[in-house]
């Protein structure tokens, strides 16, 4: 469907699926959720880590729209699940933020994996997961961020498992998109950066197991931005929960990688 119904759809409570088949052709985001007085230390966190967050969009304070990405997007009411941290500390994953929204909050888009993810399939990269019907696993890494203001911590990414024709070709597409998180952060070495088993995702969700032609290959991903956070103890945060992403009505671009 296109962006505006799924929007709909998602407040109305009759679309509660994962998003990332969903609109094709938009550009999908994280959302990340802050207090004003730590709203300037978080643009900066994600702007010394562009990769794992690059910045779409920024809401003025108590505003819950971001018009440059949709003209009637809510970012109450328009996630299919969020998740409401105090402190630090996971507290809720409602449906509805409305009854928490307040006049100092902030809301930030960062791109997201699933915006590439649809650019590598129109270029004949087979993403497995999306064949058997999950998503790309996410996992913590042992890298470093650059901290800024109270936030800081490891770096999370996003796995796909593929093949290595596969594997060079998504590396040579997802170069050409910084807005979705660019090239890969590592191919094949899990361990290389702090990964040592597979089958524990940051989550505890999707596609963890390889099969014996492919290699997983990871890209910094935005959830490093609630790890941040949650590490902040901002006395309130909120994000989306798992693949639940806001949807924009900005169009993917198009072309073929050079």
């Amino acid at each position: 469907m296109d962006p505006v119904r799924l929007r709909r759809a998602i407040r109305a409570g009759t679309f509660r699926d994962f998003t990332n088949l969903a609109a094709p052709g938009y550009v999908q985001a994280n959302l990340v959720i802050v207090p004003d007085a730590w709203a300037d230390d978080f643009e900066a966190y994600c702007r010394l880590n562009a990769q794992a967050l690059p910045l779409l969009g920024r809401s003025r304070p108590g505003d819950p729209c971001l018009p440059d990405l949709a003209q009637d997007m809510d970012v109450r009411t328009d996630v299919g699940e969020y998740m409401v941290f105090r402190d630090g500390e996971l507290v809720d994953t409602p449906r509805d933020i409305r009854n928490l929204w307040r006049g100092d909050l902030v809301a930030f888009a960062l791109g997201c994996s699933f915006s590439f993810e649809a650019m590598l399939r129109a270029h004949g990269v087979r993403l497995r997961h999306l064949d058997e019907g999950t998503v790309s696993a996410m996992y913590v890494t042992d890298i470093d961020t650059l901290p800024a203001g109270p936030f800081g911590g490891k770096l999370v990414v996003s796995m796909r498992a593929l093949r290595p024709a596969d594997a060079i070709a998504a590396t040579i597409i997802s170069d050409r998109y910084p807005q979705f998180h660019g090239r890969p952060v590592s191919i094949g070495l899990p361990e290389s950066i702090g990964i040592a088993d597979l089958s524990r995702s940051y989550g505890g969700h999707g596609l963890t197991r390889l099969a014996p032609d492919e290699l997983p290959v990871f890209w910094a991903c935005g959830a490093t931005g609630q790890i941040a956070a949650r590490q902040a103890r901002l006395p309130l945060c909120i994000t989306h929960h798992k693949a639940h992403m806001l949807v924009t009505d900005v169009p993917l671009p198009t072309g073929t990688p050079s």
